[in-house]
């Protein structure tokens, strides 16, 4: 039972170390963006399809990008509201905060697109006729 759950967790850090680097979590070719927002449609090495085809995946990669904001937002808000107490500088918090949640969910998008990507991949392996013809490629 422990080295199925030590397995499970070598494959899935190895899925997100892929992700965070923004090459294809499955196998780890890339590139697999044309720009900053532009993801492709297919890996160049493995053959999988990106959006992995189904309804809402967008949607589930927008949420990252969200929840990564929220929580860089309040990381950053209780540091400045801690450092700074008993004055701490209400103007900063209030518009600071608001142009981080508005720039956060761009800057990180290509890495809520991948680490959706991996997110998923860990809990449905990529099959081989997701691979576009091509062979499995092994997460050791």
């Amino acid at each position: 039972m422990f080295r199925a759950m030590w397995r499970f967790l070598r494959r899935a850090a190895i899925l997100f170390w892929r992700a965070v680097r923004l090459r294809c979590p499955n196998c780890g070719g890339g590139p697999i963006f044309d720009g900053w927002l532009r993801m492709r449609t297919h890996c160049p090495r493995c053959g999988l399809a990106l959006e992995r085809g189904e309804q809402g995946y967008q949607v589930g990669s927008y949420m990252f990008a969200i929840i990564a904001a929220e929580l860089i937002f309040g990381a950053i808000f209780l540091s400045i509201l801690l450092l700074t107490w008993p004055d701490p500088p209400w103007d900063l918090l209030l518009y600071g905060g608001m142009l981080l949640m508005v720039v956060v969910p761009f800057v990180f998008f290509p890495f809520s697109k991948t680490l959706f990507l991996a997110f998923d991949l860990v809990f449905r392996p990529a099959r081989a006729e997701e691979l576009g013809g091509r062979r499995a490629q092994a997460v050791s």
